[in-house]
């Protein structure tokens, strides 16, 4: 399996460059399923290590966004620096939700939603500093670095891919350390992990910041793309709802099946099912991701694992 995984790097990086470098709307639409992978990754961190549900993760992406944006417009502050300092912001923003991990379950995914509507209305309210309703533009793009021309398609594509890329290291490494041991061990038993000296609070609270950081980041770099923010879009609920079905589709509990779930269910809503029918396209997601559920509850790479391991996994 790890074989294939660098295969498909490879093919991400050198393959995919060559065929859609001419093609600037497959290249945009590829771009687009990045950043939503971009959020589905930390998503799921979020829900498989910290077992924290969220429908919230738009809040982390709006803030992110207009922190690098104003960041760069009104501090001067350069892009590639801007964008991480996104992420921070977005990480502090989350400090207000750390009551919320008192709650579990459904309690605690509607908490946080709660949140991120708070925070579309803040950025509404302060019209001098985000431009309110009408939003903020001219927001600058991002540089020529490398002999890469990052204001084109490909550009934009490549460091998509290569921050995406990172977020399942992250992930992957949080895991295997013994952070993620002692979190799966919480999934069991919470109270049993707390007698035998685990914080569980203080997990919780590291992952729901490590979260808000990696979606903080993937929301500055869209901002850069777009060029554009206003509050609608900024903290749109389709940034909470799509990663996660993005995540649940590609196996929420592997490492990469939540950019592999992202990448197919974008481009294949938007090249086929928006073709299909335009207006009501995400009804036909949304019998998609309930077949998925029935069917492959652990997602599509767990299909595939099977079908490599001759279905020896129950």
């Amino acid at each position: 399996m790890k074989k294939l995984i660098w295969v498909a790097i490879a093919l991400l990086y050198l393959v995919v460059p060559f065929f859609l470098k001419d093609n600037s709307y497959i290249l945009s639409l590829t771009v687009s399923s990045l950043i939503v992978a971009g959020v589905a990754v930390p998503w799921a961190l979020l829900g498989n290590l910290g077992g924290m549900v969220s429908f919230g993760h738009a809040a982390f992406f709006g803030m992110g966004a207009y922190a690098s944006a104003l960041l760069t417009m009104k501090a001067g502050f350069p892009v590639l620096l801007a964008i991480p300092a996104g992420g921070v912001v977005a990480s502090i923003a989350s400090l207000a939700m750390l009551p919320a991990l008192r709650l579990s379950g459904p309690y605690f995914a509607l908490a946080i939603l709660a949140y991120a509507h708070i925070f579309k209305i803040l950025a509404t309210e302060f019209t001098s500093l985000t431009g309110g309703s009408a939003g903020i533009s001219s927001i600058p793009g991002l540089p020529s670095l490398v002999q890469a021309d990052f204001l084109t398609g490909l550009g934009p594509y490549l460091l998509g891919l290569t921050i995406v890329l990172l977020f399942c290291v992250v992930y992957a490494w949080v895991r295997k350390s013994h952070y993620g041991i002692a979190l799966r061990a919480m999934h069991d038993s919470e109270d049993a992990t707390r007698v035998v000296g685990v914080n569980s609070v203080l997990l919780k609270s590291w992952m729901l910041l490590l979260s808000a950081f990696m979606t903080g980041i993937i929301g500055a770099f869209n901002a850069h793309i777009i060029n554009f923010l206003e509050p609608d879009y900024a903290f749109n609920s389709s940034w909470s709802v799509l990663p996660i079905v993005a995540a649940i589709f590609g196996g929420y509990r592997t490492i990469t099946g939540p950019m592999v779930g992202a990448i197919v269910i974008y481009l294949v809503d938007q090249l086929f099912f928006k073709a299909v029918l335009s207006s009501g396209h995400q009804i036909v997601l949304g019998i998609v991701l309930a077949a998925m559920i029935l069917f492959a509850p652990d997602g599509l790479l767990t299909v595939f694992k099977k079908r490599n391991t001759g279905g020896q996994h129950a």
